[in-house]
């Protein structure tokens, strides 16, 4: 009965490690915004999505002009940006040199919810 007992045991353990590894196997499944930064979205800044202090990277565009760009969002082309009313022309000639470090995706809720891309909380 013992011997019987233990290849019981033996055989629980050894399913339930098969069970583990199958687990680890398995392609990990992402929420919204970690797919989102695997695109575009990851290696640009998103003018419907980023919030203000992703913009000072840029020189000349923290906080006033990024304040611009993100109230007047969103976007459906990149280039609508320079369209933005009330822009100096400095503030056009650098919006045009910076075009290409820009992105345009749809807004997604998870990150732009509760309109906190002005002010996000990190500090």
């Amino acid at each position: 009965m013992k011997t019987l007992v233990r290849i019981a045991a033996v055989l629980v353990v050894a399913i339930s490690c098969l069970g583990f590894v199958g687990q680890a196997m398995a392609a990990p499944t992402l929420n919204p915004v970690d797919a989102k930064l695997t695109t575009e979205f990851g290696q640009k800044i998103d003018l419907n999505n980023s919030n203000i202090r992703e913009f000072r990277e840029l020189r000349g565009f923290y906080p006033n002009l990024a304040s611009k760009i993100i109230v007047n969002s969103p976007y459906d082309e990149v280039e609508e940006v320079l369209d933005i009313p009330g822009l100096s022309e400095k503030q056009q000639k650098r919006l045009q040199s910076n075009l290409d470090k820009f992105v345009v995706t749809p807004p997604a809720s998870e990150l732009t919810e509760g309109d906190d891309r002005l002010n996000p909380g990190l500090y």
